[in-house]
């Protein structure tokens, strides 16, 4: 049965020019991964507006499902993020928002866990020959701040779907232009999140 994905990426941001996320998302606009039909979009890097526009799009599209993807430039595997805290801190947005150690919901969790199934598209990834491993941490920044909306909603709104973060590596075009940090060929980078979305579609099916 054909269900809906909600994938998100990021524009450029700090001294990225590009964002790898980006094109990820805008290329599979549309797609049809295992039982899933993707409907992407890009968040801004704008801590008063991704979380927002994130929850705008989920009452839009009402998915059955929820992966945002972020840049990590200087990581050299796929990390599937394990948890989400509840804290805004780091470098100033584009929109030179600075937050210091700002919480993002006063009456939310201190932290909230994924509802993908992490460990399972790790072992995939790996089958398939590409390096991943999960991640403890998503920092404090952007993508922490939108993996946390996310699960704070389907907390809240006690919502049975799968929810989640993906961080990737810089691709080589990006490691190019900034000079000293690990890429992925952007064919690998896509072929990671198509296998990431039909490992979710078969674990859902068979459970």
């Amino acid at each position: 049965m054909k269900k809906k994905l909600l994938l998100t990426g990021f524009e450029p941001f700090l001294d990225f020019s590009m964002n790898p996320t980006m094109k990820i998302a805008e290329e599979l606009d549309g797609a049809m991964v295992g039982d899933y039909m993707i409907t992407s979009r890009v968040l801004s890097v704008d801590f008063q507006k991704a979380g927002k526009q994130l929850l705008q799009l989920i009452e839009e599209t009402k998915p059955d499902a929820m992966i945002s993807l972020g840049l990590a430039g200087g990581r050299f595997k796929i990390n599937p993020e394990r948890i989400a805290v509840n804290v805004n801190d780091g470098p100033a947005d584009n929109q030179g928002h600075k937050p210091d150690n700002e919480v993002i919901w006063e009456e939310g969790a201190d932290g909230l866990f994924s509802t993908l199934p992490i460990s399972q598209m790790v072992q995939r990834l790996q089958a398939q020959g590409l390096p991943a491993e999960i991640s403890n941490t998503a920092g404090t920044y952007l993508c922490n701040h939108v993996m946390y909306q996310a699960l704070h909603y389907v907390r809240t709104n006690r919502l049975r779907l799968p929810a989640g973060f993906i961080h990737i590596p810089a691709s080589h075009e990006l490691a190019i232009e900034h000079g000293k940090i690990p890429s992925w060929s952007h064919d690998d980078l896509k072929r990671a999140i198509v296998i990431c979305v039909e490992t979710l579609s078969e674990t859902v099916s068979s459970s």
